[in-house]
């Protein structure tokens, strides 16, 4: 991605997988090619989330099993948080645990109140191979540890127990995309 470019204008809006595909319950393989496809990848992903009206996207959300995600999501000071992290590793989830609302464009419409320590760090690479750190407070380091369990396989459900669970997966299974 060239700096001063805006993340997704030259990228392709793909489908958006939704939640009983088996690609987002497989957990993503590293990448090893940090080369123009990956550049493209990002930039498709950047433009599926924008379309979908996110606040991040796992490369598996749009059916590739490599560990990449996008966001664009504030902290709770309303500081906007723009990148991607090409195979992150979750170094750091501390501090509180907050119960919040938290939904997924992978089951589009539905939230529930999901437990998320409120700091978090997450280290990795950049498209261009180059190492990164981001750190995320409130809402973004929720954004993070969410879009770092997808790339494990996991989904904002799985963490879910009892009647939240219960209430989600038969909402999941009346909305029309569950059909």
């Amino acid at each position: 991605m060239r700096h001063g470019s805006i993340p997704g204008t030259r990228g392709r809006v793909r489908p958006v997988t939704l939640l009983g595909d088996p690609v987002l319950h497989t957990p993503c393989e590293d990448v090893t090619d940090f080369g123009p496809e990956l550049a493209r990848l990002v930039e498709d992903m950047f433009a599926t989330m924008y379309a979908a009206q996110g606040v991040g996207l796992a490369a598996n959300q749009v059916g590739v099993a490599s560990r990449v995600f996008v966001y664009d999501c504030p902290d709770d000071d309303d500081v906007r948080h723009l990148g991607h992290v090409v195979n992150p590793r979750l170094v750091e989830a501390d501090g509180v645990v907050l119960r919040g609302p938290e939904g997924c464009l992978s089951l589009p419409g539905l939230e529930a109140g999901t437990e998320r320590y409120d700091h978090a760090v997450v280290e990795g690479f950049t498209v261009d191979g180059e190492p990164v750190s981001v750190h995320g407070t409130g809402w973004f380091a929720r954004c993070l540890q969410h879009e770092y369990d997808h790339l494990e396989g996991g989904l904002y459900v799985d963490r879910l127990s009892g009647w939240r669970r219960r209430r989600v997966m038969r909402q999941a299974a009346r909305a029309s995309w569950g059909r």
